[in-house]
């Protein structure tokens, strides 16, 4: 099968099956374990009125009784390319409002649409296109990850388009999102790294490091720079070593630095996880899909920027050299597997899906806990993690399904 976008796979239509709501009406969930940022109730509740989050209930509220059930903040996804057969980068407007929805019927209410390395002029052009669903309320804004990568750690780049971060093409590319940039990867070793680190804070945009290939001694620099989150850490970066800690060591030990991961089984060993929970802790976690056009669709063939992909049993790679190319994750199973596989608390994945992204977003006022006059984003899983409703803006998404 093939899209607009050019990706080819088994389409899989999502369904939902809506409670009989009246839309609008405010509605009180009842009997759930409830995920606070002050900790875990039981038989608790979550009262939403229009678009918010209430501290009590109307009179003429819908009342759902979801026992047995979590109810926590609706995911957040800062690092996210692609789904439902389409791409952030090269994709429709139509095709990137449907990647959206894919993600939004995985539970993630708040996304940021991630590029991939191309043409300055191309790049520029998407940031146009992708600022207007941002100004639209659609996506929460740009990340550009790539031109400003090392050839040495391109991962699934085009080798031919990188270039260096010089601070000027920086800030084309950041004036061409107007004010809608959250951030912008970068090997902050090659030159004019540091200073575009240095331009990215002055302007409020996020300045991530990866793809890098930098030293210990170089990646501290970047940070006293202003560097704050590091990009799919442990993914395409120097290992760690005894004797050259290189960058993880680095970026796991200093408390300005929020780490992002892929938690799908592919990208990461286990311990891997654990060591970046245990050294740098849920509050400088994000977990993030770094998703490309598959997600949510299917095997096949997808291109990534100029690259041709195979995606097998849900594992991405470049058809030329077999390099892991991005992911075909979702933040539910993300969730899940934290929990599941990786002994994680429910408290802490909910920090790392949800609290830490909007904290780093700046936006812990609207999102990422479910508190009274925050947005009415959640997520409705049972008692195997399985989701089961998604809520946006207090309008039903998914669900709920119950028995």
């Amino acid at each position: 099968m093939t899209d607009a976008s050019g990706a080819r796979g088994t389409a899989r239509p999502a369904t939902t099956h809506p409670h009989p709501a009246t839309a609008g009406q405010p509605t009180v969930l009842t009997g759930a374990t409830v995920v606070l940022p002050t900790g875990t109730v039981e038989n608790g509740q979550v009262t939403i009125d229009g678009t918010r989050i209430t501290a009590a209930a109307p009179e003429n509220a819908q009342v759902i009784d979801v026992t047995g059930h979590y109810v926590l903040p609706g995911f957040i996804d800062i690092h996210n390319h692609g789904g439902g057969g389409a791409s952030f980068t090269s994709g429709s407007v139509e095709d990137v409002l449907r990647g959206i929805h894919t993600h939004r019927l995985h539970g993630t209410t708040t996304l940021v649409a991630s590029t991939v390395t191309g043409d300055m002029d191309f790049l520029a052009q998407r940031a146009g296109l992708l600022s207007e669903l941002a100004e639209q309320g659609e996506i929460a804004g740009i990340h550009f990850e790539g031109p400003f990568i090392s050839p040495c750690r391109k991962g699934a780049h085009s080798e031919g388009l990188l270039r260096d971060p010089d601070p000027a093409e920086v800030r084309k590319l950041i004036d061409a999102a107007r004010g809608r940039a959250k951030m912008v990867t970068l090997a902050t070793e090659l030159p004019g790294g540091t200073d575009s680190v240095r331009l990215l804070a002055e302007h409020g945009v996020i300045a991530a490091i990866g793809h890098t290939d930098a030293t210990y001694e170089q990646t501290v620099e970047a940070i006293d720079a202003g560097a704050t989150v590091a990009t799919h850490l442990f993914n395409a970066m120097p290992p760690l070593g005894h004797r050259s800690p290189g960058p993880i060591a680095a970026l796991l030990e200093d408390d300005r630095i929020t780490v992002e991961l892929i938690n799908d089984g592919t990208h990461l060993h286990p311990a891997a996880l654990q060591l970046a929970f245990h050294r740098a802790g849920a509050d400088r976690v994000a977990f993030i899909t770094d998703a490309m056009d598959a997600a949510g669709f299917g095997d096949g063939r997808y291109w990534l920027g100029p690259l041709e992909v195979e995606v097998a049993d849900g594992v991405a790679r470049l058809l030329t050299d077999g390099t892991i190319a991005g992911s075909t994750l979702t933040l539910d199973r993300a969730f899940k597997r934290a929990v599941t596989v990786d002994g994680l608390s429910v408290e802490d994945a909910v920090q790392a899906l949800s609290a830490t992204p909007a904290r780093l977003l700046g936006m812990s006022d609207r999102i990422g806990s479910l508190e009274p006059g925050k947005d009415a984003d959640l997520v409705l899983l049972d008692a195997d993690y399985e989701l089961k409703g998604v809520m946006r803006r207090g309008a039903w998404v998914v669900g709920p399904q119950l028995r």
